[in-house]
């Protein structure tokens, strides 16, 4: 008898809803997934650029390549202001331009007298590299460096030499200066230029010149776990502007197609392609925006008045990091090597607004329900949207691909922000999206969108409500999310 009795609780226990937990497998990934390397790179979201030269001593935008060495001397150079700047932005890498078009070197390259050895600046002893990246590890900041495929001094650009110069000169940049977590590949490619005293025009192939597979293969090597960017990649894309504006929709994907640094497929919407990516598209390739916080990308005096208002940087956050793609902020050191107190400003009152934008999340408060969970396995249950960490998600039952999500309040809760994240590890799964409130005993719908990924941020005119749905209206996979927040936006 007992025995029996044992197996029937046994054969109880089998069939009931704690076996069926232990049993439910996760979902599986639907599409092209991110590496390691883009996970982090994307959870970073906004990240700087310093653009510093030449130019910033001879006010051009892209220098010839025939300025002397000489100009190149920053008065009150400091490393640590600069860093604590953009670490007290909020940012969480800084990406130096170590080498512009104009070919001069921000180190001391083995490869050419063009660099800070033969500047007046800390008598040809200074290695601005050294210094940025020191100081980014000593604040907590990771580090990026841009070197231009294209040398406007180098006498050697345009011929098969030059590709041994470069690469020799990106092998000194990995392999001295610790780790790297982000290497950008310019798409600006030949034209007129100093050319060691040429003064000429070379024009090459942009798309076999560079033999781009070799030098990213080196990257590779040094450093594995640096995201490349690129127009077409490999880890990150341009998002088709300079305006730090990502399209709406934004997706992750892209049919890289015969993309490359500085060319893409032949057709008329060549940039449109990157600005909105490709649902569906043949590889994870998430879209960087690219802005500078003046109209020149390098410091101008004649520019001091015209940086941009911090909410003017506001909406660019709005428009990059809330449509799933990275924002990248230039913010030109001036010709003291220093943040100038005009930028300074503005990015101060653009980390408070999104502080006070974003410290309370109202749903750290409600109720969470879901019309399923997938499995009734609480590892995918719907409290995992606002517990705060993206390594948690709700999902659903592989049928179930147009679920709801409601969040319930004793109180009205007001907002006018929302925020929702996909769990990347397994794909771009959502299409569509609708957002609802509880509104005199029925459900209106407030907002609608299609593409979430990394993180989508929506606007709205102020809502006070006791309970908020959201409905997935389109998705070909049951979806994985990880996280809705409400937030409000004050004036």
């Amino acid at each position: 008898m007992v025995t029996k009795a044992l197996l029937s609780l046994t054969t109880l226990f089998l069939a009931g809803p704690a076996f069926r937990a232990l049993a439910v497998e996760p979902p599986a990934p639907y599409g092209p997934v991110p590496s390691a390397r883009q996970l982090q790179w994307q959870a970073m979201e906004f990240v700087g650029f310093l653009h510093l030269t030449v130019n910033t001593f001879t006010d051009k935008e892209w220098g010839e390549g025939d300025e002397s060495e000489s100009v190149f001397n920053p008065t009150d150079f400091n490393a640590d202001q600069i860093v604590c700047a953009a670490r007290d932005a909020g940012m969480k890498e800084l990406i130096l331009t170590c080498k512009h078009h104009d070919g001069f070197c921000l180190w001391p390259s083995q490869f050419t007298e063009h660099s800070v050895r033969k500047s007046p600046w800390k008598h040809g002893k200074g290695d601005m590299v050294k210094e940025i990246s020191g100081a980014c590890r000593r604040h907590g900041l990771k580090f990026g460096v841009y070197l231009s495929p294209w040398d406007r001094n180098s006498a050697a650009y345009g011929r098969p030499e030059y590709l041994a110069y470069y690469r020799n000169q990106l092998r000194e940049l990995l392999t001295n200066y610790g780790a790297i977590s982000e290497v950008w590949f310019d798409g600006a490619n030949g034209g007129s230029g100093y050319y060691g005293g040429a003064r000429t025009t070379r024009t090459i192939d942009n798309r076999t010149y560079y033999d781009w597979p070799t030098t990213w293969h080196i990257v590779r090597q040094l450093q594995p776990v640096a995201c490349i960017f690129g127009d077409g990649g490999p880890d990150i894309r341009w998002v088709g502007n300079e305006n730090g504006i990502a399209g709406d929709p934004c997706w992750a994907t892209l049919n890289i197609g015969q993309f490359g640094p500085g060319y893409g497929p032949p057709g008329n919407d060549y940039a449109g392609r990157l600005n909105s990516g490709n649902r569906c598209g043949t590889n994870w390739l998430p879209a960087e925006c690219d802005v500078s916080i003046r109209p020149g990308w390098f410091y101008h005096p004649s520019e001091d008045d015209k940086v941009k208002a911090p909410r003017q940087l506001l909406d660019l956050y709005f428009n990059s990091v809330g449509r799933g793609a990275t924002l990248l902020l230039n913010v030109p050191p001036d010709r003291r090597g220093q943040i100038n107190e005009r930028d300074l400003n503005s990015l101060h009152e653009f980390r408070r607004l999104r502080d006070a934008i974003f410290a309370c999340d109202l749903t750290r408060k409600a109720k969470v329900t879901a019309s399923n969970t997938r499995g009734d396995d609480p590892r995918f249950a719907p409290k995992h949207v606002i517990d705060g960490h993206r390594d948690t998600y709700w999902s659903t039952d592989n049928s179930v691909t147009t679920p709801e999500l409601v969040l319930e309040w004793s109180k009205p809760a007001t907002f006018n922000v929302i925020r929702l994240r996909e769990y990347l590890p397994l794909g771009q799964r959502i299409e569509a999206f609708a957002l609802d409130k509880w509104e005199s005993g029925q459900w209106t719908e407030f907002a609608s969108g299609t593409s979430i990924g990394n993180c989508r941020l929506v606007r709205c005119p102020a809502i006070a409500t006791t309970k908020v749905r959201l409905r997935i209206t389109n998705s070909p996979v049951c979806p994985a999310l990880s996280e809705i927040g409400l937030f409000e936006e004050r004036p």
